[in-house]
């Protein structure tokens, strides 16, 4: 039965970081984590290339295990198997048990997931997109401190403490989850027919353009990640310094665009302003490429034109989540996990073209017009979902 009040957005909000920031603060700690346990770099490395991947089937099972089961059991056991296998990794004595239980904590992507969900299940329309608003603001801005944070961790007490960090983390959000996050569905056991609304949902053309208006938008992020910092260092001669600058101001921009479009949702359709930021990013990377061709070829005005990749996207991706998951509402989490996943592997394969195509000569103008070429399809996806939603709309109930 549907909780008498949603759970605290603090707590939402703490799980999506969590999730978020336990793929990347490892990262400073890998080459130690080689040295100790006497394993090759590239061996270690499948401690993110492989998490990633486990996170996307994982989005793909716990979201329609969810909508069956319900929130809480889900949430609580996922967090349950993280606190485990966290602990585990802190005790590795051999890399094998270490990337095996590195891969269990991938369960911990759930709070993501059930997080959208959550919103979903509780609130509707403009609300729903101001919240989710508020929860992409912490997943931007996790990923810049958990590497800050596990270089800390590293350098003052060794690698096994970030593990131990994230069993802490575990062991308080399940206790957070268990006082404050009650069921906010009435679970239906499906009685075999699960993946029959699962394949619903998926014959719907609509939440296929909201679900490809999201991967394609974060796309443009993953490509600016793979090929920026190349581009940076060789044709900008930027150092090590001001790298982490430039690097991260598409991030600032995604936090600004978020706080943005949870302010304008207020007086504006979602679905409208889900548009307005994938018009603001095309727009942004066209005027870089136009200040390219005049010419004028500078950090600050390169990296000022695909920081309207980030603005457009902290106002796309809350809206577009939103209406994923609006096609049908009771199957909020199948939308969430589905949409995830998607974005997740659509994001890794991007990063490798893009790495690819820059692997020669690194061009500015090839970056920006992949990112161009992936906000763009983000924008046909936005308008296809809008004109679909609407003749919907126009359609009576039979």
């Amino acid at each position: 039965m549907r909780k008498a009040s949603p759970p605290a957005l603090a707590t939402l909000i703490l799980m999506t970081a969590t999730s978020t920031v336990t793929l990347n603060m490892i990262v400073p700690s890998l080459a130690n984590i080689a040295r100790d346990l006497e394993a090759d770099y590239a061996l270690i490395s499948f401690a993110l290339s492989g998490y990633l991947a486990v996170t996307a089937a994982v989005q793909l099972g716990v979201g329609p295990l969810s909508d069956r089961i319900g929130r809480r059991p889900v949430l609580l056991a996922a967090l349950v198997v993280f606190t485990l296998a966290s602990l585990g990794c802190a005790l590795a004595q051999n890399v094998w048990m270490l990337l095996a239980l590195r891969m269990l904590q991938a369960a911990v992507v759930s709070g993501y997931v059930l997080s959208l969900a959550i919103v979903r299940d509780t609130t509707e329309g403009a609300e729903a997109a101001q919240l989710l608003g508020r929860i992409s603001m912490a997943m931007a801005l996790a990923p810049m401190l958990g590497p800050m944070l596990g270089s800390v961790l590293d350098a003052a007490f060794g690698w096994r403490t970030v593990f131990l960090l994230y069993a802490t983390a575990g062991v308080g959000l399940l206790c957070l989850a268990w006082w404050d996050v009650g069921e906010t569905i009435r679970p239906m056991p499906d009685k075999g027919h699960g993946s029959t609304r699962l394949t619903a949902l998926l014959r719907e053309p609509v939440f296929w353009c909201y679900a490809l208006c999201t991967a394609f938008s974060t796309g443009a992020f993953y490509i600016f990640l793979a090929g920026a910092p190349l581009v940076a260092t060789v044709i900008f001669g930027i150092g090590t310094a001001e790298l982490g600058v430039f690097v991260g101001s598409i991030t600032a921009g995604f936090m600004a665009g978020s706080w943005l479009g949870s302010r304008l949702v207020d007086r504006h359709p979602p679905a409208r302003v889900m548009l307005m930021g994938r018009i603001l990013a095309c727009l942004g990377l066209l005027g870089g490429l136009a200040v390219i061709a005049m010419g004028y070829l500078t950090p600050a005005l390169y990296f000022g034109s695909t920081i309207f990749v980030g603005l457009g996207n902290g106002m796309t991706m809350p809206n577009s989540n939103a209406g994923a998951m609006s096609v049908h509402p009771r199957l909020a989490g199948s939308a969430a996990g589905s949409t995830g996943a998607l974005t997740v592997l659509g994001g890794a394969l991007m990063t490798t073209l893009t790495g690819l195509a820059l692997s020669g000569q690194p061009s500015p103008v090839l970056l920006i017009g992949l990112m161009l070429l992936a906000s763009f399809i983000g924008l046909l996806a936005a308008v296809a979902a809008i004109q679909l939603t609407e003749v919907q709309a126009d359609v009576p109930p039979t």
